[in-house]
């Protein structure tokens, strides 16, 4: 079976109490992509689950962990892939898929033998992975870039200008519940998911990337009016619960993967907070 850590979830008065470590220790998953290892964050926030890989000595095979009660992985649950390294492959159920940078792949309930692996040792492939139940069989597909729906986002003024970039959503692929996309700030600019928004109805986990060698990316979280932060470095996702912000700046610009589950694909259900009303 491939690795695990299990995080449970959390209300809104506990988080209150919570110092600076434990904050860190409750929501912060770091080294997500690890070489020739595949270690998933399972939580118990709509079962998301969370893991990345990069296959430089060999192949890597998407094995069941023990909290899916499952014979193989994919028996309950569809899986969302990203990759941000350099050329891979996607092995599935004997068919192979070709993943360059930042091209995407959506699998469905179902498909049983999944292996992971590089074009090249000296320039592997990284591949970042969501994972949620599924409830009906959608076909797989492969996202390219050119397949992505993209929305320019704020304004140099406001600090915010990004580009948004849906790979995983309804109107471009068959899901059940799963929604992946890149978000990329603009350089000059620093904020992301401002002004900031909750949305009861899903949790969200975001995986920051190309953040510059020693720069970083502060994360605002908790709710509205009691806000707390978390200072991420390059390649290390935050989880996100439903009735908390999700929002960020960084001392540079960077990219970030978001990626949801729960009652709705409603991509625009979101309910802002003024940003004069935060606290």
């Amino acid at each position: 079976m491939n690795k695990y850590n299990t995080r449970y979830a959390s209300n809104p008065a506990s988080v209150k109490a919570l110092n600076t470590q434990e904050l860190r220790d409750e929501f912060l998953i770091q080294n997500v992509i690890i070489k020739d290892e595949l270690k998933w964050t399972y939580s118990h926030y709509d079962r998301y689950m969370v893991a990345g890989i990069k296959p430089v000595e060999k192949a890597i095979t998407l094995e069941t962990i023990d909290p899916l009660k499952s014979s193989f992985f994919l028996e309950r649950r569809e899986l969302g892939i990203i990759n941000i390294g350099d050329s891979g492959f996607v092995i599935v159920d004997g068919t192979t898929y070709t993943l360059e940078h930042k091209e995407a792949l959506y699998l469905g309930q179902g498909n049983k033998a999944v292996t992971f692996s590089s074009k090249s040792a000296e320039k592997p492939a990284q591949f970042y992975l969501n994972s949620t139940p599924a409830h009906k069989k959608f076909p797989n597909k492969k996202i390219g870039i050119d397949d992505v729906e993209v929305i320019e986002l704020g304004s140099p003024e406001t600090a915010n200008a990004r580009t948004l970039r849906k790979y995983i959503v309804n109107s471009v692929v068959d899901v059940c519940q799963l929604q992946m996309g890149m978000t990329t700030i603009k350089p000059g600019s620093s904020w992301n998911t401002m002004p900031a928004h909750v949305h009861d109805r899903r949790m969200e986990v975001y995986f920051y990337f190309e953040v510059p060698e020693n720069q970083a990316v502060c994360h605002f979280m908790g709710e509205p009016q009691e806000t707390r932060h978390i200072w991420m470095a390059n390649g290390e996702a935050v989880i996100s619960p439903p009735w908390s912000i999700h929002s960020g700046s960084g001392t540079s610009s960077y990219s970030f993967i978001w990626g949801m589950a729960g009652e709705n694909l409603d991509y625009g259900d979101m309910d802002v907070c003024k940003i004069n009303e935060l606290r």
